[in-house]
């Protein structure tokens, strides 16, 4: 995610619309879409008990995550991490989600080098702040500078602005002060500590993850606690794409949620299922699941996940997904439409975030958590394999 409670899911108290209706109305700008309620069906799913725990995560972002906010609107598309998108699309793409009943935006400074969060922060300024929750990153700070390297990182987002790393308690400090202002609000619900972790290529030779990590040991972890403390912002924890720095959190620090993404997808989520998810149960926080398409190579992008090597796809991944395109087509079920469910399933997780880069993506990738998906599918990714026997299986209701 360089991107770039336990609850069952309750119903919704609206009726949903079909998918035909809905994706007229986003193409229209979904401007006539009255759904108020609607955003708890867009999670409307219970987990079934099979190989999973009833341990309830009972947490400060359980309190947060309310049924209106399973579902969020992730910006690393709109920093142009992958297409140039313009303001007008990307206004475009958060009208839609707005209309839709989506009420979670989870950004980063990261993402576009600022510009992810001046175009979030563009179309929430002057929505009701209480009618939303808000999540972003901490750990990167960015300035105005002839000099930067948005050129050999973001290409596309045009940024004005160059990079430094810093986890300590002023860093956190500052780059929470400087992403309001980039956003034009008052208050961050939730920060994630970013890309700590073994994957991330970008920092100094002399300054690796795990040097970062103490850094923040020392500086970042203890800081964001006295924040919730004080009110500044609601939660914390970290936000990665490897598991290593979120089993070593719950251990050094007392995170409340962290943003696991890359980690639990149909691809790839056997080692959260036995690893993670087992250790975040017993430390009581919770997770917001993302990149659940692998940042688009289940539904058919020519990438797995980030980073500037992401095109080097390997085979074993290539052939999986052509193995759930079997399955999927023998039962008439959208892959996608399932990986987004699979990924929303597990008890530890409070919510999902998914990328969109249009109006009609988001409107598609909403309206998918509250498709029908037939039990004899993922009876049939079980036994063939493909997916791991104590998974948790989404179920709608």
């Amino acid at each position: 995610m360089h991107e770039s409670p336990q609850k069952a899911r309750q119903n919704p108290t609206g009726s949903a619309n079909s998918r035909r209706e809905f994706l007229g109305l986003a193409a229209g700008g979904l401007s006539a879409l009255a759904m108020s309620s609607s955003a708890t069906a867009a999670t409307n799913t219970v987990r079934s008990n099979e190989g999973t725990s009833n341990m309830a995560i009972d947490n400060r972002a359980t309190r947060l995550f309310k049924p209106e906010f399973h579902f969020g609107l992730g910006g690393v598309p709109l920093g142009n991490e992958f297409n140039k998108i313009s303001d007008k699309d990307a206004y475009a793409t958060l009208d839609a989600a707005w209309e839709a009943g989506v009420r979670y935006f989870d950004m980063a400074p990261w993402y576009g080098f600022g510009l992810a969060e001046r175009r979030f922060g563009h179309f929430l300024h002057n929505k009701r702040r209480s009618d939303y929750l808000v999540s972003s990153k901490v750990g990167k700070l960015f300035k105005a500078s002839r000099n930067n390297r948005h050129a050999d990182i973001f290409p596309l987002s045009d940024s004005p602005n160059d990079v430094s790393y810093d986890y300590s308690a002023d860093g956190v400090r500052r780059s929470i002060e400087d992403s309001l202002q980039r956003m034009g609000i008052d208050a961050l619900d939730v920060a994630f500590v970013h890309d700590i972790s073994p994957d991330f290529p970008y920092f100094p030779p002399d300054k690796p993850w795990e040097e970062q990590f103490r850094i923040a040991e020392r500086g970042a972890f203890p800081a964001l606690s006295r924040m919730r403390e004080e009110g500044i912002i609601k939660a914390w924890g970290i936000g990665v794409n490897r598991p290593e720095p979120q089993l070593r959190v719950i251990e050094a620090a007392d995170p409340d949620v962290c943003l696991c993404a890359s980690q639990y997808s149909l691809i790839d989520h056997a080692n959260a299922v036995d690893q993670v998810f087992p250790a975040m149960r017993r430390k009581n926080v919770a997770l917001v699941i993302g990149s659940s398409l692998n940042a688009g190579f289940i539904s058919g992008s020519a990438r797995y996940n980030y980073g500037p090597k992401n095109f080097a796809i390997s085979s074993a991944h290539l052939q999986k997904r052509d193995r759930l395109r079997e399955v999927a087509a023998r039962h008439g079920v959208d892959l996608r439409t399932a990986a987004l469910q699979f990924s929303a399933a597990p008890d530890v997780a409070v919510a999902l975030v998914v990328g969109a880069s249009s109006s009609q993506q988001i409107a598609e990738d909403y309206n998918s958590m509250q498709a029908k998906i037939p039990a004899e599918f993922w009876q049939e990714l079980k036994s063939s394999g493909l997916v791991a026997q104590s998974a948790a299986i989404p179920v709608l209701t």
